[in-house]
């Protein structure tokens, strides 16, 4: 799953851009999640995936209540993995949640956040809007497009807040912007089971960075965050077991 959801086996050039301006396909940036992949349903990289399986089967092992949750998932690589983790464990109540706009980034203008205005990604969405049907004729394409798997399309803070998401065991942000990140992490956080993992895509861009450590100061969390390649981190919720 993770050579094809990369797309490491037929090596797929990237989507040249200007700030990743490459246009052949190198296995260590595919591998670290450093393009944008023409083809490729996932653009995260091995490292990060399997960070996520680590963390799904750690809380399936050690029984952390909840479903897993992913807001911003472009052409659906990842929660289309999350899936068939589930699948691989057998496990048939817990669900998995897709969470996005299915239009690209905001814009960010005068009104946003300040950080979010120097981080214009909507620059980007003839690449990064990806339509709901296309993306679940992903999960489809795989086999994985079922009754276990729900979307909430739309931006975050219309969805969020009311997404009927009882308790969350694996809680994926790849919102970059720091409105998206915070508020996703205001909505969904409080729902986050003791024992549960929070991942965090793009920590390398600052307005994501910032949005972390100030939801992190104003609840008091103490958790460390723990690298997972040169962009990503995650943290685990106190109290498994």
């Amino acid at each position: 799953m993770k050579r094809i959801l990369t797309n490491t086996i037929y090596r797929d050039p990237p989507i040249p851009s200007r700030m990743r301006p490459e246009s052949e396909f190198d296995d260590t940036r595919r591998a670290t999640g450093q393009d944008w992949p023409s083809v490729a349903h996932t653009m995260v990289g091995r490292a990060r995936l399997d960070n996520v399986q680590e963390c799904i089967a750690t809380v399936i092992g050690d029984g952390i209540p909840g479903d897993l949750v992913e807001t911003g998932v472009w052409r659906g690589g990842t929660a289309i993995f999350m899936r068939a983790i589930l699948r691989a464990y057998g496990v048939t109540d817990r669900l998995v949640w897709a969470a996005d706009s299915f239009e690209g980034m905001p814009v960010s203008g005068p009104d946003s956040h300040p950080s979010d205005q120097q981080t214009p990604l909507h620059l980007a969405n003839g690449v990064l809007a990806v339509s709901l049907d296309t993306v679940r004729a992903n999960f489809e394409a795989y086999g994985l497009l079922d009754e276990q798997v729900r979307f909430l399309p739309g931006w975050f803070r219309d969805t969020l807040p009311t997404a009927p998401i009882e308790r969350i065991a694996v809680l994926r942000l790849d919102g970059d912007l720091y409105e998206s990140t915070m508020d996703a992490l205001n909505s969904l956080y409080p729902k986050v089971s003791p024992g549960g993992f929070v991942i965090i895509d793009d920590y390398m861009i600052p307005a994501c960075q910032e949005a972390v450590h100030d939801f992190h100061t104003a609840h008091g969390i103490t958790a460390p965050l723990i690298k997972i390649d040169q962009d990503a981190v995650f943290w685990r919720l106190p109290g498994a077991g």
